[in-house]
Protein backbone atom coordinates (compact mmCIF):
# COMPACT_ATOMS: atom_id res chain seq x y z
CA UNK A 1 0.00 0.00 0.00
CA UNK A 2 1.53 3.35 -0.83
CA UNK A 3 0.71 6.23 1.13
CA UNK A 4 1.07 9.94 0.98
CA UNK A 5 1.17 12.64 4.34
CA UNK A 6 0.34 15.62 4.12
CA UNK A 7 1.21 18.17 6.85
CA UNK A 8 -0.47 21.61 7.19
CA UNK A 9 0.29 24.73 9.22
CA UNK A 10 2.09 27.87 8.32
CA UNK A 11 3.93 27.24 11.44
CA UNK A 12 5.38 24.16 10.17
CA UNK A 13 6.67 26.16 7.26
CA UNK A 14 8.16 28.77 9.57
CA UNK A 15 9.48 25.91 11.62
CA UNK A 16 7.79 27.49 14.78
CA UNK A 17 6.42 24.02 15.07
CA UNK A 18 8.59 20.73 14.85
CA UNK A 19 6.76 18.37 12.22
CA UNK A 20 6.54 15.37 14.69
CA UNK A 21 3.42 14.53 13.22
CA UNK A 22 4.94 13.48 10.14
CA UNK A 23 8.03 11.57 12.07
CA UNK A 24 5.19 9.29 13.95
CA UNK A 25 3.30 8.98 10.89
CA UNK A 26 6.10 7.39 8.50
CA UNK A 27 7.04 5.09 11.43
CA UNK A 28 3.79 3.71 12.35
CA UNK A 29 2.53 3.61 8.50
CA UNK A 30 6.08 1.97 8.09
CA UNK A 31 5.50 -0.79 10.79
CA UNK A 32 1.85 -1.95 9.34
CA UNK A 33 3.49 -2.33 6.80
CA UNK A 34 2.98 0.40 4.09
CA UNK A 35 5.32 2.20 2.16
CA UNK A 36 5.88 5.63 2.34
CA UNK A 37 6.27 7.69 -1.08
CA UNK A 38 5.56 11.45 0.22
CA UNK A 39 5.70 13.47 2.45
CA UNK A 40 4.54 17.16 1.88
CA UNK A 41 3.88 20.30 3.94
CA UNK A 42 1.43 22.68 2.85
CA UNK A 43 0.33 26.46 4.25
CA UNK A 44 -3.09 27.41 5.39
CA UNK A 45 -4.18 28.02 2.42
CA UNK A 46 -8.02 26.10 1.23
CA UNK A 47 -6.71 26.46 -2.64
CA UNK A 48 -2.88 25.01 -2.15
CA UNK A 49 -4.45 21.82 0.48
CA UNK A 50 -6.82 21.07 -2.28
CA UNK A 51 -4.20 21.16 -5.14
CA UNK A 52 -1.59 18.71 -3.47
CA UNK A 53 -4.96 16.68 -2.01
CA UNK A 54 -6.18 15.74 -5.57
CA UNK A 55 -3.01 15.19 -7.04
CA UNK A 56 -1.67 12.51 -4.31
CA UNK A 57 -5.16 10.94 -3.86
CA UNK A 58 -4.71 9.97 -7.66
CA UNK A 59 -1.50 8.93 -7.12
CA UNK A 60 -1.45 6.89 -3.93
CA UNK A 61 -3.46 3.86 -2.56
CA UNK A 62 -4.12 6.44 0.57
CA UNK A 63 -3.60 10.41 1.59
CA UNK A 64 -3.25 11.08 5.44
CA UNK A 65 -3.73 14.97 6.15
CA UNK A 66 -2.92 16.25 9.94
CA UNK A 67 -3.48 19.41 10.68
CA UNK A 68 -5.78 22.76 10.22
CA UNK A 69 -9.03 20.92 11.98
CA UNK A 70 -11.19 22.86 14.41
CA UNK A 71 -13.51 25.69 14.00
CA UNK A 72 -10.98 28.25 13.92
CA UNK A 73 -10.02 31.32 11.18
CA UNK A 74 -7.36 28.95 10.10
CA UNK A 75 -8.20 25.76 10.09
CA UNK A 76 -9.45 25.20 6.57
CA UNK A 77 -7.94 21.67 5.66
CA UNK A 78 -11.55 20.24 5.54
CA UNK A 79 -12.39 22.86 3.42
CA UNK A 80 -9.52 22.33 1.20
CA UNK A 81 -10.14 18.26 1.36
CA UNK A 82 -13.49 19.02 0.26
CA UNK A 83 -12.69 21.12 -2.64
CA UNK A 84 -10.19 18.49 -3.60
CA UNK A 85 -13.26 16.29 -4.39
CA UNK A 86 -15.85 19.13 -6.05
CA UNK A 87 -18.16 18.47 -2.80
CA UNK A 88 -19.35 21.32 -0.20
CA UNK A 89 -18.80 21.01 3.42
CA UNK A 90 -22.19 20.47 5.68
CA UNK A 91 -23.12 20.08 9.00
CA UNK A 92 -22.64 16.01 9.19
CA UNK A 93 -25.27 14.19 10.56
CA UNK A 94 -23.48 11.63 12.59
CA UNK A 95 -21.25 14.48 13.94
CA UNK A 96 -23.97 15.92 15.19
CA UNK A 97 -25.12 12.79 16.68
CA UNK A 98 -22.35 11.97 18.03
CA UNK A 99 -21.71 15.39 19.84
CA UNK A 100 -25.68 15.07 21.00
CA UNK A 101 -24.73 11.49 22.88
CA UNK A 102 -21.48 12.42 24.47
CA UNK A 103 -21.32 13.08 27.57
CA UNK A 104 -18.51 15.77 27.69
CA UNK A 105 -20.28 18.07 25.43
CA UNK A 106 -23.55 20.36 24.81
CA UNK A 107 -23.90 20.82 20.87
CA UNK A 108 -25.74 23.99 21.40
CA UNK A 109 -22.34 25.37 22.91
CA UNK A 110 -19.96 24.26 20.33
CA UNK A 111 -18.62 26.57 18.06
CA UNK A 112 -20.44 26.90 14.82
CA UNK A 113 -18.85 24.53 12.11
CA UNK A 114 -17.41 21.87 14.53
CA UNK A 115 -20.38 19.41 13.43
CA UNK A 116 -19.48 20.28 9.52
CA UNK A 117 -18.03 17.72 7.22
CA UNK A 118 -17.01 17.36 3.20
CA UNK A 119 -20.29 15.74 2.22
CA UNK A 120 -20.45 12.06 2.17
CA UNK A 121 -17.23 11.67 4.42
CA UNK A 122 -17.39 8.95 7.36
CA UNK A 123 -16.83 10.65 10.52
CA UNK A 124 -13.62 9.90 12.43
CA UNK A 125 -14.60 10.39 16.39
CA UNK A 126 -12.07 12.02 18.23
CA UNK A 127 -11.60 10.51 21.46
CA UNK A 128 -8.72 13.31 22.44
CA UNK A 129 -10.17 16.63 21.38
CA UNK A 130 -13.18 18.01 20.07
CA UNK A 131 -12.91 18.03 16.53
CA UNK A 132 -14.08 15.33 14.64
CA UNK A 133 -11.56 14.13 11.38
CA UNK A 134 -13.15 12.73 8.49
CA UNK A 135 -12.26 10.27 5.49
CA UNK A 136 -13.17 11.02 2.19
CA UNK A 137 -11.99 8.77 -0.65
CA UNK A 138 -9.14 7.86 0.04
CA UNK A 139 -8.15 10.78 2.14
CA UNK A 140 -7.66 10.77 5.80
CA UNK A 141 -8.03 14.21 7.46
CA UNK A 142 -7.05 14.36 11.54
CA UNK A 143 -6.17 16.60 13.81
CA UNK A 144 -2.88 18.36 14.24
CA UNK A 145 -2.46 18.09 17.92
CA UNK A 146 -0.41 15.10 18.05
CA UNK A 147 -2.10 13.13 20.77
CA UNK A 148 -5.43 13.74 18.89
CA UNK A 149 -3.65 12.65 15.76
CA UNK A 150 -2.37 9.82 17.56
CA UNK A 151 -5.38 8.67 18.92
CA UNK A 152 -7.23 8.82 15.69
CA UNK A 153 -5.04 7.30 13.35
CA UNK A 154 -4.90 4.38 15.70
CA UNK A 155 -8.60 3.86 15.42
CA UNK A 156 -7.78 3.41 11.38
CA UNK A 157 -4.99 1.70 11.46
CA UNK A 158 -5.60 -1.78 10.21
CA UNK A 159 -6.80 0.19 7.24
CA UNK A 160 -3.12 0.15 6.30
CA UNK A 161 -1.48 -2.46 5.33
CA UNK A 162 1.09 -4.21 3.03
CA UNK A 163 4.30 -6.76 3.82
CA UNK A 164 5.86 -5.53 7.16
CA UNK A 165 9.80 -5.64 7.18
CA UNK A 166 12.08 -6.05 10.26
CA UNK A 167 14.81 -3.92 10.81
CA UNK A 168 18.38 -4.28 11.94
CA UNK A 169 20.63 -0.97 13.03
CA UNK A 170 24.55 -1.23 12.54
CA UNK A 171 26.35 2.06 13.84
CA UNK A 172 29.55 2.12 12.24
CA UNK A 173 32.52 4.72 13.37
CA UNK A 174 34.07 5.15 9.69
CA UNK A 175 33.39 7.72 6.33
CA UNK A 176 30.20 6.76 4.52
CA UNK A 177 32.34 6.65 1.60
CA UNK A 178 34.24 3.67 3.23
CA UNK A 179 31.03 1.83 3.22
CA UNK A 180 29.99 1.79 -0.41
CA UNK A 181 31.72 -1.51 -1.21
CA UNK A 182 30.46 -3.68 1.71
CA UNK A 183 26.66 -1.91 1.22
CA UNK A 184 26.83 -3.14 -2.23
CA UNK A 185 27.79 -6.62 -1.26
CA UNK A 186 25.45 -6.90 1.49
CA UNK A 187 22.28 -6.51 -0.56
CA UNK A 188 24.21 -8.89 -3.26
CA UNK A 189 24.39 -11.91 -0.74
CA UNK A 190 21.05 -11.15 1.71
CA UNK A 191 18.87 -9.21 -0.71
CA UNK A 192 18.22 -6.88 1.81
CA UNK A 193 17.38 -3.23 1.50
CA UNK A 194 19.80 -0.70 3.28
CA UNK A 195 19.84 2.73 4.28
CA UNK A 196 23.18 4.98 5.40
CA UNK A 197 22.51 7.62 7.64
CA UNK A 198 25.59 9.97 8.19
CA UNK A 199 25.90 11.87 11.67
CA UNK A 200 27.81 10.65 14.83
CA UNK A 201 29.45 7.86 12.79
CA UNK A 202 26.73 6.30 10.20
CA UNK A 203 24.19 4.41 10.79
CA UNK A 204 23.68 1.31 8.36
CA UNK A 205 19.48 0.30 8.33
CA UNK A 206 19.24 -3.10 7.45
CA UNK A 207 16.21 -4.42 6.31
CA UNK A 208 13.91 -7.59 4.84
CA UNK A 209 10.64 -9.43 5.46
CA UNK A 210 12.21 -12.31 6.79
CA UNK A 211 13.50 -11.38 10.16
CA UNK A 212 16.23 -14.15 10.56
CA UNK A 213 17.49 -13.01 6.85
CA UNK A 214 17.69 -9.06 8.20
CA UNK A 215 19.78 -10.44 11.66
CA UNK A 216 22.26 -12.20 9.86
CA UNK A 217 22.83 -9.57 7.25
CA UNK A 218 23.34 -7.64 10.54
CA UNK A 219 25.84 -9.57 11.92
CA UNK A 220 27.80 -10.38 8.55
CA UNK A 221 27.81 -6.48 8.09
CA UNK A 222 29.05 -6.11 11.61
CA UNK A 223 31.99 -8.25 10.69
CA UNK A 224 33.05 -6.48 7.90
CA UNK A 225 33.48 -3.17 8.90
Amino acid sequence: MQVAVVTVGDELLVGDTENTNATWLGARLTERGATVERVVVVPDERGDIATEVATLADRYDAVVVTGGVGPTHDDVTLDGVAAAFDREVVQHDDAVAYFESHDGYQFADLTDGTASLPAGARLLENDEGVAPGAVVENVYVLPGVPDEMKSMFESVAEEFDGTASHVEFVHVDAPESSLIDPLDEIQAEFGVTVGSYPGDGVRVKIQHEDPETAREAADWFRERV
